[in-house]
C-alpha cells in the first residue's frame, strides 16, 4: 500500500508494545514501524496486536509494516535475533524471517537497514541481501535510518539496484534539520521519514510563530508542526502513549497551512 503520511512508532514500548498499538490501531493510524531488535523493540508485540486487528475485520493490506535490521553493533549482545557469526547477507535473511514470525505476515511493505554499515563495501553487501527479499516479494521497499551524510546516502543511492525509498532519521538542529539530505530525497522521490521529531525541538515549538498559529487553528504547536512536516513531503513518526494525542497527530490532515506560513516555519529550521 501506498505509506500513510504519520505512522506510528513502537521503539522503548517494552511490554506495553501490543497493548498501544492496538490502540493506535483503534485510533485510525495504519502504518507501524518497528525492528527486529529486542534492546529497543518488541517487534512479537507488534505483530499481536497486527494479528488481533486482522482478526476485528481489518485487512492486511490496509496496514504499513515497516521494520529494519539491525547490525551486531545495535544489538543487545544476550538477545541477538540471528547468529551473529553468519555472513552478513545471511544475517539479513535470518532477521528478516524472524520479523516475518513475529510480525505474524507473509510480507513487510518496508525494510530498513538500521544504520550504515561500518564500511561502506558492508554496507553494499547487506543492501544486496535487502535486494534480494524485494525480488522474491516478501518486502515492497528498502530504505535507510540513522544516516545524517549526504555522501553515504548519494553513495548507498548510486550504487544499488534497487534504490531506497526511505531515510528515517532523526529531525533536529544538530544536523541543520537534514536540509542537504531533505533536499536530495526530494529530488530522488525518496521519502523522508522524521522520528524524535517533537522530543527533540521544544525550542521549536515555544517559538512565537507556533503560538501564533495555534491560536488561529485551534491547533497544538504538535500538530502544526506534524502538518508542516507532512505538507513538505515528510513522513513523521510518533510514538504517543496517549489516546488524546493519537487522535490528534491523525487530525493533522483536517487542515493546510498557507504557503506564507509555511515559509515562516522553514525560515525557523
Amino acid at each position: 500500500m501506498r505509506m500513510p503520511g504519520i505512522l506510528y512508532g513502537t521503539a522503548w514500548k517494552k511490554a506495553q508494545t501490543e497493548s498501544l498499538v492496538r490502540q493506535a490501531l483503534a485510533q485510525g493510524f495504519r502504518g507501524i514501524d518497528t525492528a527486529c531488535q529486542p534492546k529497543h523493540y518488541h517487534e512479537p508485540g507488534v505483530g499481536d496486536a497486527v494479528a488481533a486487528a486482522i482478526a476485528a475485520g481489518l485487512k492486511r493490506e490496509e496496514l504499513f509494516l515497516q521494520t529494519k535490521f539491525t547490525s551486531v553493533g545495535g544489538q543487545d549482545p544476550a538477545r541477538i535475533p540471528y547468529d551473529p557469526n553468519a555472513s552478513l547477507a545471511e544475517q539479513v535473511a535470518e532477521s528478516f524471517a524472524t520479523s516475518l514470525r513475529n510480525l505474524k505476515t507473509s510480507y513487510v511493505d518496508s525494510l530498513v537497514l538500521h544504520s550504515p554499515m561500518p564500511r561502506s563495501e558492508q554496507t553494499l553487501e547487506v543492501w544486496r541481501a535487502m535486494e534480494a527479499l524485494v525480488d522474491d516479494g516478501r518486502v515492497r521497499e528498502v530504505g535507510i535510518s540513522n544516516c545524517y551524510s549526504l555522501e553515504v546516502f548519494e553513495n548507498l543511492h548510486a550504487t544499488s539496484r534497487i534504490k531506497p525509498t526511505v531515510l528515517q532519521n532523526r529531525f533536529y538542529a544538530e544536523t541543520d534539520y537534514d536540509s542537504d539530505l531533505r533536499h536530495y530525497c526530494r529530488r530522488h522521490d525518496v521519502i523522508y521519514q522524521s522520528f524524535w521529531t517533537l522530543t527533540a525541538n521544544p525550542q521549536l515549538l515555544a517559538d512565537e510563530t507556533f503560538r501564533l498559529l495555534s491560536l488561529k487553528y485551534q491547533r497544538t504547536p504538535a500538530q502544526l508542526l506534524f502538518r508542516y512536516l507532512t505538507q513538505n513531503g515528510v513522513v513523521p513518526l510518533t510514538g504517543t502513549r496517549s489516546e488524546a494525542h493519537m487522535r490528534e497527530d491523525l487530525d493533522i490532515f483536517a487542515f493546510e497551512l498557507t504557503e506564507t506560513e509555511l515559509k515562516a516555519i522553514t525560515a525557523l529550521l
